[in-house]
């Protein structure tokens, strides 16, 4: 069953690793608030209770205490409400009927699931609001209820740009609202530490960029401008910087590549490195240059590195570890040393524990499953 890593996720590993993974103006305030759904969602079964694991050699440097928490299916995407009680995460699980990534929450020892998106199209990037009884997610599920198609497999490794579209819900599945209304990619949305705007990808503008936005889907604002791909944002813990992926064609051969697939809402992302700007946009810089596929940044619990997933050591492989880089790009460190897939790594809001989604241990081939450590600095 294939991995997807949002196209933040929702697409890096629909081929990289099988996976779970115009005129359009901003949404009106109205809009934003239309209530699709107000019936709350029952309960799936829960899962099996968390399982110890053991570390692979060398991992024990920063990892203790492993276990996981989810098991069956593709399970990714995994990021904690701000008192670190409850996870969102996206997955296709065992038995489920409808065969596409849909939203969870669960309590963090893998307890209490429970779907809250609809039980139709797909979604991605799910994110709790601060007082964790509301979150946000993205999903596909009114552009069309079906599963988006799959790319033409003759155009190669590619990921699908989606029709996602921004929601908000209730824990519990019910009151969900539309936050944006473009019809086109939008999605990978964080939400600041101080709670008031959302940072996130769009193709609104006709080239995948980085935006950000009020709650209420209001005050919509341009951060990146460069032709090619910006994507996966990440807010500072002090709010003051965002770290995003990018993958900017140098010549015009590839550009004319890049431009054409995207018309096909398509892309190749064979090259992603790391970047760097302030909040407003400003300073952009490249902190990496490893080549291969960089993907899902996020920050130490200080704020004085980067954590993400590369397969920089061999590009053409699935096996994505997880690292830690300085914001210069000095003092890269591999934190997980598994042959398989490890990526989405994020810290608990205390920076005591680190929860990524792993291909590790899996019962079928290709499985991904959440685990979550005990870290060590």
């Amino acid at each position: 069953m294939p991995v997807v890593i949002r196209i933040r996720a929702t697409a890096l590993l629909l081929a990289v690793v099988a996976s779970t993974a115009g005129a359009q103006g901003p949404v009106s305030k109205t809009s934003a608030q239309t209530v699709l759904s107000t019936t709350p969602v029952a309960p799936t079964a829960a899962p099996t209770k968390p399982v110890a694991r053991p570390a692979d050699p060398g991992e024990d440097a920063h990892l203790r205490n492993i276990r996981q928490l989810t098991f069956g299916g593709s399970n990714a995407e995994a990021y904690f409400s701000r008192d670190g009680k409850w996870v969102t995460y996206q997955a296709q699980i065992p038995g489920q009927a409808h065969q596409c990534d849909l939203q969870y929450v669960m309590k963090v020892d893998g307890t209490e699931r429970k779907r809250v998106s609809p039980n139709a199209g797909k979604t991605t990037c799910g994110w709790f609001l601060p007082d964790g009884k509301r979150l946000f997610f993205g999903s596909t599920h009114m552009a069309d209820s079906a599963c988006p198609p799959v790319p033409d497999p003759s155009k190669g490794y590619v990921w699908g740009i989606d029709p996602y579209d921004m929601y908000t819900v209730n824990r519990d599945g019910s009151g969900l609202k539309r936050l944006t209304n473009y019809g086109v990619y939008t999605a990978e949305g964080v939400l600041s530490p101080d709670g008031k705007r959302i940072v996130f990808t769009s193709l609104k503008g006709g080239d995948l960029d980085i935006y950000t936005m009020n709650v209420d889907g209001t005050d919509v604002k341009q951060l990146t401008t460069t032709p090619g791909y910006d994507g996966g944002p990440w807010w500072s813990p002090d709010g003051k910087q965002i770290v995003y992926r990018a993958y900017h064609p140098t010549d015009s051969t590839e550009l004319a590549q890049y431009r054409d697939l995207l018309k096909q809402n398509m892309i190749r992302p064979n090259k992603m490195d790391l970047y760097v700007m302030n909040a407003d946009g400003s300073n952009q810089r490249q902190i990496t240059h490893l080549g291969g596929a960089s993907f899902g940044p996020s920050w130490t619990h200080d704020g004085t590195r980067i954590i993400f997933s590369s397969n920089y050591t061999n590009p053409k492989s699935r096996n994505f570890d997880i690292y830690l880089v300085n914001l210069d790009g000095s003092g890269l460190e591999r934190i997980t040393k598994n042959a398989e897939f490890d990526g989405f790594p994020i810290f608990s809001p205390d920076g005591k524990k680190l929860m990524w989604a792993s291909n590790r241990y899996g019962s079928q081939p290709h499985e991904t499953n959440l685990f979550m450590a005990d870290w060590k600095p």
